[in-house]
């Protein structure tokens, strides 16, 4: 466990860097036209160099109250019919500015819950989008599922049409703390979906636990993991919840004094991490872990894990293409975000137009400081070489604290995380960042 005094001075509003620059840099001047400028110089790639492809489907039948994602309440599957149509009008349009570009490496399917939709609908977006993209015979098809909606029937579909990963949202097994969040659903749903999504071949698959909700302790939390590693899923995530409520509305439902304290709080991801790893799990980045024979241990250990808006992965892409409301790509040497209301988004692509609300394109400065931050985030460990030292010369000495306080060692070039600063990774790349040190700083969550 690492000091309170470490705790305190690092317990800090930071990013997870799912991207760099962050989110709060991106500009509304960057529009659907600039996204179709990088889209067109995608497509002027190498046309058999694959895309990853990501469709988001923001419905849920049932606000859960912790969330902070883009999501449409709605009791009826019927209601998707509307969106799955302007999906295949931005396929179109994409496809058209991509060219000849159309192999894919990776396709995730996110939300919301995507198995909201009905099985014809299932079908009938895959079948849309396999007319204009070609997964590659290796490609990593995943989507994310909840254990208490999903049905074998579904699992079956989308194992047939050629997915072959999937995540599985639980969060915590405790009756209480799953009252006091309104996600409903049982040890027996989730093994049951597991064991069937193993019979039909699913590989990689991965169940995602959140840590820091109201009523968590360390013996509700003790019991959530020994009903997890009794399952042993291919891969887990632990996140850290992100009590946001001046943002995040519904997140008022739950009792705020009920939250674990910020040492509590980090003795729960401790508490997974020894369990974990105990249990034979490798550590992956800085939340997530995996069997030893999956393909995110063996990237690790050779240094060349990646990771992109969908998670850790090997199979991530040059550029990413994002599909649906508030969808996200990484494209061209840009960032580039949809409009979050459907009416906004139905609109702009019905006329022809893409989605495209904000953006960022990227300098020459943020490209080498986003390789950096990567590297750290993924494989705990960069290289910056003769040149980069130089470059960041200000950035390491900067570092010189973190070596004190014993979170990297450096050896030459090379910065590494030592096993307690891999606890505290977002604020090691903090120190790459160039857009944290205007005197007002955008709201981020906690790194502790």
């Amino acid at each position: 466990m690492p000091s309170d005094a470490l705790l305190s001075r690092y317990d800090v509003s930071g990013p997870r860097y799912t991207s760099y620059p962050t989110a709060p840099e991106w500009r509304p001047d960057f529009g659907p036209d600039a996204l179709a400028e990088r889209l067109t110089l995608a497509g002027t790639r190498d046309g058999s160099e694959p895309l990853s492809l990501y469709v988001h489907l923001p419905f849920c039948r049932s606000l859960c109250w912790y969330c902070g994602c883009n999501v449409v309440i709605s009791k009826d599957a019927a209601a998707a019919e509307r969106y799955i149509d302007h999906l295949v009008m931005e396929l179109d349009l994409v496809a058209e500015r991509l060219g000849p570009r159309r192999s894919l490496s990776q396709v995730h399917w996110g939300g919301g819950t995507p198995t909201f939709l009905s099985e014809a609908q299932l079908e009938r977006l895959w079948t849309e989008l396999t007319r204009r993209f070609t997964p590659l015979p290796d490609a990593e098809v995943a989507i994310e599922v909840h254990p208490a909606l999903t049905t074998p029937g579904q699992l079956s579909l989308l194992r047939r049409l050629g997915f072959n990963r999937v995540s599985m949202g639980l969060q915590d097994f405790d009756p209480q703390v799953q009252q006091v969040t309104n996600r409903l659903q049982t040890p027996e749903q989730t093994r049951a979906l597991l064991e069937h999504a193993r019979a039909l071949g699913f590989t990689g698959v991965n169940f995602d636990l959140i840590y820091g909700l109201p009523h968590q302790d360390a013996e509700r939390w003790a019991r959530t993991l020994e009903k997890v590693l009794a399952m042993r899923p291919d891969r887990l995530a632990v996140y850290s919840f992100a009590y946001m409520p001046e943002k995040l509305k519904h997140q008022r439902r739950m009792p705020a004094d009920a939250l674990p304290a910020a040492r509590t709080k980090l003795g729960l991801f401790l508490a997974a991490y020894e369990a974990f790893v105990t249990a034979g799990y490798q550590p992956i980045g800085m939340d997530h872990f995996a069997v030893p024979e999956d393909e995110l241990a063996r990237a690790l250990s050779e240094r060349r894990l990646g990771r992109n808006f969908q998670g850790y992965t090997v199979k991530a892409a040059s550029d990413v293409v994002a599909l649906g409301s508030t969808g996200i790509s990484d494209v061209g040497g840009a960032y580039a975000q949809n409009v979050r209301a459907l009416p906004a988004y139905y609109a702009r692509v019905a006329g022809g137009r893409l989605a495209t609300e904000r953006g960022i394109v990227l300098t020459g400065d943020d490209r080498r400081r986003r390789a950096v931050i990567t590297q750290l985030m993924c494989n705990a460990w960069v290289d910056l070489g003769e040149d980069g030292a130089r470059y960041f010369a200000p950035e390491l000495e900067r570092l010189r604290a973190f070596e004190e306080d014993g979170l990297v060692t450096r050896s030459g070039t090379q910065v590494e995380l030592t096993p307690v600063g891999r606890l505290f990774v977002r604020n090691v790349a903090m120190v790459f960042d160039a857009y944290l040190s205007r005197a007002e700083r955008p709201r981020f969550s906690r790194t502790v």
